[in-house]
């Protein structure tokens, strides 16, 4: 777009891409914060080989390479490379996330044995979730690649299946926050009469949830999704109320209802790693396995020791 062309930044009726001068060194602080945080998920990735968390691990890159563009915008803020690299990248980051935090419920719940206490079996929760949220990014993605385009037409068009993509976001990610209350909610109740028994009752559900911290883990888990779902609701405001809207008008909601939220979803799981989940997971099938071998060593023990109890008597009985 030639100098002549361009519009003031506050014009109503014209289509630009900032309507401020975004802030080099805002960018270059969470440039820095999102590195930090994503190489600690990549070592704890690798040292604990929980490779379903790799979806965390992208969505860092994405945010890094997002406040990249828009370090890059401060040079130029016509460039639509830039614009587009991080309006598109820092959007559908929190899809990852989101991903990883449908693994985790599975995780949990497949660690307390809670099958038959979901809304939804655990073999198809996070088939289910993350379908929807696959279908929620390739929406958003479509989006910003038709506003890659370049056209005015075109760019108003990308914010509609943007808005699409974020609904669908939204409706898939509140239902599973429902799931997830629902399963909680079953197994407390569960933990709760069974600690009034002597004993716990035999091949009930989640038999092992007593000790473990199952809740930790759902806590963390409701804390993230909520910063996303505050997240994922601004967004969707912001779209909604168009180019020249209140929110886009002003840089800090950027920074404080999408950055700072999805840093500190990462910075959380840094500090509450699942790899805590799959160390106990390992721990209860170890202890299972060897329980099953005492049990069956104790009852061929006892079998076998049978006839030769009854043969001493079979002895004793004719000299």
């Amino acid at each position: 777009m030639s100098q002549q062309m361009r519009p003031s930044l506050d014009d109503p009726n014209a289509w630009v891409p900032y309507r401020y001068h975004p802030s080099r060194t805002a960018a270059i602080v969470f440039i820095v914060a999102f590195s930090l945080t994503t190489i600690l998920h990549t070592a704890q990735l690798i040292r604990k080989k929980t490779w379903y968390f790799i979806p965390m691990v992208v969505g860092g890159i994405f945010e890094v390479v997002g406040f990249v563009g828009r370090a890059l915008s401060t040079n130029d803020l016509w460039a639509l490379g830039p614009f587009i690299m991080q309006s598109l990248l820092l959007l559908v980051a929190p899809a990852l996330f989101a991903a990883s935090i449908y693994i985790i419920l599975g995780r949990v719940i497949l660690l307390v044995d809670g099958d038959k206490l979901s809304l939804i079996r655990q073999r198809w929760l996070t088939k289910i979730f993350v379908t929807g949220d696959v279908i929620s990014f390739v929406v958003q993605a479509g989006g910003g690649g038709i506003q890659a385009a370049g056209t005015l037409d075109l760019l108003h068009l990308g914010e509609k299946v943007i808005i699409v993509g974020l609904f669908l976001q939204l409706a898939f990610f509140g239902f599973f926050i429902v799931v997830a209350a629902i399963f909680h909610r079953r197994l407390a109740k569960l933990e709760t009469n069974a600690s009034h028994q002597s004993s716990q009752v035999a091949a009930g559900p989640a038999l092992g949830s007593s000790g473990l911290p199952w809740k930790r883990y759902l806590y963390t888990l409701y804390i993230a999704s909520a910063l996303i779902m505050i997240r994922s609701i601004f967004r969707v405001v912001e779209y909604l109320q168009g180019n020249n809207g209140f929110l886009l008008r002003r840089e800090y909601f950027l920074y404080i209802f999408d950055a700072l939220l999805m840093f500190l979803v990462m910075a959380l799981f840094n500090w509450i790693h699942p790899s805590g989940i799959t160390d106990l997971y390992q721990k209860r099938l170890a202890d299972a396995t060897s329980y099953d071998m005492d049990d069956t060593r104790e009852r061929y023990m006892g079998y076998s020791g049978a006839p030769k109890r009854e043969e001493t008597h079979a002895e004793a009985s004719h000299p």
